[in-house]
């Protein structure tokens, strides 16, 4: 796949990956399910939703690091400065050859051009959190977080997780 379809793509899944209500128990249903999905593939993984700024699931797996808190952080960051999900980003920023730092008023110890983290969009009312994965290389991360909410929102996963990558 190139830069290019890719960010079509990453577009598509945001489009679609979309929530007609995010509460509490739906953060903990999700965060599980991503914990659950993580723990059967031995991923080292840390996993993190935020809505409003408010932790509602927060897990860390056999082998992650402190160091995948802080990007799951990091992502975060991303996903509500932007409204977008790190990966579209990562992309879009790689096809420009610009990077994201304090010339684009942002610091890059607080904000991560990494996949893994995807927004909470609820419909008719927009991005209010965040979600984000940390601990393998970032297209797995954001894959697997796209597979994740396929399943919890019910939509078929074929075609919309990103293929090998190419670029």
């Amino acid at each position: 796949m190139t830069l290019e379809s890719d960010i079509a793509q990453i577009k598509t899944q945001e489009e679609k990956l979309r929530f007609a209500r995010f509460e509490e128990a739906d953060a903990w249903a999700l965060g599980s399910l991503i914990r659950e999905m993580s723990a059967s593939r031995k991923l080292p993984m840390v996993v993190d939703i935020r809505v409003a700024g408010r932790a509602l699931f927060f897990a860390v797996l056999p082998g992650a690091s402190p160091d995948n808190a802080e990007w799951a952080r990091r992502k975060i960051n991303t996903v509500m400065r932007y409204h977008k999900s790190t990966y579209r980003i990562s992309r879009e920023i790689t096809l420009s050859g610009q990077k994201l730092d304090e010339s684009r008023g942002v610091l890059p110890i607080d904000i991560a051009a990494a996949g893994g983290g995807f927004p909470i969009h609820i419909i008719g009312t927009g991005v209010v959190g965040a979600m984000a994965v940390s601990g393998i290389p970032q297209r797995e991360d954001h894959n697997l977080v796209v597979e994740c909410l396929c399943q919890f929102l019910g939509i078929d996963p074929a075609g919309i997780v990103l293929g090998s990558e190419s670029a």
